[in-house]
């Protein structure tokens, strides 16, 4: 039998002890399960023992992440038979040091989950860049809890989205509640067949297409792009993007989507060029699922644009 495994990272006081408290609660979730609560980190708030043992929980705590070890998992299952395990990962702690830990055969990680108190994202993105954009990229859901009104909601997915495009993402208020999400006001129109972008509507574009790719099928799309050729794709295949600056200037990534074009072996990496192609909904690798797909209808060779980056505003 499977033993799912839930990972629930985040720093200190993000939210990881009352994420799980209310997720045992929940009788949709919590249904009688032998469940293993592995605590990395414990912070003011505390877990009521007792209370967990009427979940049928049974709680673990680690002091140093030398302690995860494939043996220490390992010894876990045998003592405790778990039917599900919850881990809640100190949040200074690299991924890779969990992740790559050998569990048993019958754990399956199958959600990892980051909690962020949404009024200090931007300080913690802005002082320990790698630490936070390391849980980011891992995660299936990131969850903003403490939102108020005046919490830009845009800011906070834009940053998650070049960093991890498929995760999903919640906004909860300081009660818990679900806040939903803005709707953003799209800076071009996408009314008729043809979508023809200004080099800096890019960013909000690539944002939008990668969270409901849907919406594009079978349109045609024409913009400026820089081409990337990844050497783990097949001939028949670019990556035209852009470089996008999310917060800094120390924070600069490539974004961009997979093309089919006949003209690959006439392009090489970093030529500028002006594409027109036609988008497709389609699973691949790449996207985690479902993600659009540029089929090249017309390659141009252009000048690189005066701004080389684009932006998420």
């Amino acid at each position: 039998m499977e033993v799912p495994v839930f990972l629930i990272t985040g720093f200190l006081e993000s939210g990881k002890t009352s994420f799980i408290t209310e997720t045992m609660s929940d009788p949709e979730f919590a249904q009688g399960e032998k469940t293993l609560l592995i605590v990395c980190e414990e912070g003011e708030e505390e877990y009521d023992e007792d209370w967990l043992l009427t979940k049928q929980t049974k709680v673990v705590y680690v002091e140093d992440k030398s302690e995860l070890t494939g043996f220490f998992f390992k010894d876990l299952n045998a003592k405790y038979r778990p039917e599900r395990v919850l881990i809640e990962y100190n949040g200074v702690w690299q991924m890779t040091d969990i992740l790559d830990v050998p569990m048993p055969s019958d754990w399956i990680l199958v959600q990892t989950i980051t909690t962020v108190d949404a009024s200090t994202f931007e300080n913690y993105l802005n002082n320990m860049r790698q630490l936070i954009m390391e849980q980011l990229q891992y995660s299936d859901t990131v969850i903003f809890n403490r939102c108020s009104k005046e919490t830009k909601k845009s800011y906070l997915r834009r940053n998650i989205k070049v960093i991890n495009a498929k995760a999903q993402i919640i906004y909860e208020a300081a009660d818990g509640e679900d806040t939903g999400d803005d709707e953003e006001e799209l800076p071009f129109d996408i009314s008729g067949d043809m979508i023809e972008l200004m080099d800096e509507d890019y960013g909000l574009w690539y944002i939008d297409a990668m969270d409901n790719p849907q919406k594009y099928e079978g349109k045609i799309i024409k913009f400026t792009a820089m081409v990337y050729k990844p050497k783990e794709f097949s001939r028949g295949y670019i990556v035209p993007g852009r470089h996008a600056m999310t917060c800094c200037a120390d924070d600069i990534r490539f974004i961009g989507f997979i093309c089919k074009t006949d003209k690959s072996d006439k392009l090489k990496d970093r030529d500028w060029i002006k594409l027109t192609a036609q988008i497709k909904c389609e699973k691949q690798r790449a996207y985690r699922g479902v993600g659009p797909v540029l089929y090249a209808k017309k390659i141009e060779f252009t000048d690189e644009p005066k701004d080389k980056l684009v932006y998420f505003t």
